[in-house]
């Protein structure tokens, strides 16, 4: 069945992370409808496979297909560095009547943003082990401008770190500190936050990079991205008042609401708890 414009935009990401991009969704499109899945169960993702990412973000992406998604967000850079492709692929193959939903993932709009922003074409990047070894942001920086120099930076502790919760210690500004090193060294003027939990410790990390250096996350980019490709399919919901967002994760629904509404910055309501271990991608 085609989509139609009253249907929700599926966003998902390995754990709460995506809610900050969720939130630059919720402000720049209000009049939307959002369906949110945080899975939980599997975090983090960041030190995962190329191929167990794949086949978690195919599983995913036809679950909420299924409830009825008109267009998907990847809300997380490990995914989508590693499945954007796959899951384009798997909606052409099972689509019916010639529809198509547009999947929309986060390395390209933050790195779109990086590469406009640079003034001395030296960027850093900060993301997860998988995120820096599938080198999507290499391929991303070198299609939009292969004069640029990219420094990345695995930090396999800050997902983890953060996803647990607050307050911060001295040993988390420590460890923010100690991945800042070697962008500090290869003097970069932009640094791309290449996780999407990271925009919650953007205060130390600017601290720790100097005023003169700009971060750029993904939220604002894809937001953009998301408008564009509803509106080039007539797919933007009419609603003249604010739209739903629903919440799904696949572990403690407690510990999901208690972390994600600061994330979110507003407050999740209802948190509905999935199992997909016996759903198989299409």
């Amino acid at each position: 069945m085609a989509p139609i414009a009253n249907q929700p935009v599926g966003v998902f990401d390995s754990g709460v992370g995506g809610l900050t991009v969720l939130h630059e969704l919720l402000v720049s499109l209000p009049g939307e409808d959002y369906l949110y899945l945080g899975d939980t169960a599997r975090f983090p993702y960041g030190e995962r496979s190329q191929a167990e990412l794949e086949a978690f973000a195919l599983q995913i992406a036809d679950y909420l297909l299924s409830a009825g998604a008109k267009l998907l967000v990847i809300a997380c850079n490990a995914a989508s560095s590693a499945a954007l492709g796959a899951v384009e692929s798997m909606i052409r193959r099972t689509m019916r009547s010639g529809a198509q939903i547009d999947v929309i993932g986060v390395v390209g709009p933050a790195t779109q943003l990086a590469v406009a922003g640079s003034r001395s074409g030296r960027i850093g990047l900060l993301a997860t082990p998988a995120t820096v070894a599938s080198q999507a942001y290499e391929r991303a920086v070198l299609g939009a401008d292969p004069h640029v120099h990219l420094e990345s930076v695995a930090c396999p502790d800050l997902a983890p770190i953060i996803q647990g919760g607050f307050p911060f210690d001295e040993r988390v500004v420590e460890t923010v500190r100690s991945y800042c090193v070697p962008l500090r060294s290869a003097e970069v003027d932009t640094v791309i936050l290449g996780c999407t939990h990271y925009p919650l410790v953007a205060p130390m990390l600017q601290r720790s990079l100097g005023r003169g250096v700009a971060l750029v996350t993904s939220g604002a980019g894809v937001a953009r991205s998301v408008e564009r490709a509803l509106a080039s399919r007539g797919l933007l919901n009419p609603q003249s008042g604010e739209g739903a967002y629903r919440f799904m994760c696949t572990a403690d629904v407690e510990s999901f609401r208690a972390v994600g509404t600061r994330f979110l910055q507003m407050p999740l309501g209802e948190v509905a708890h999935v199992d997909l271990s016996a759903r198989v991608a299409a």
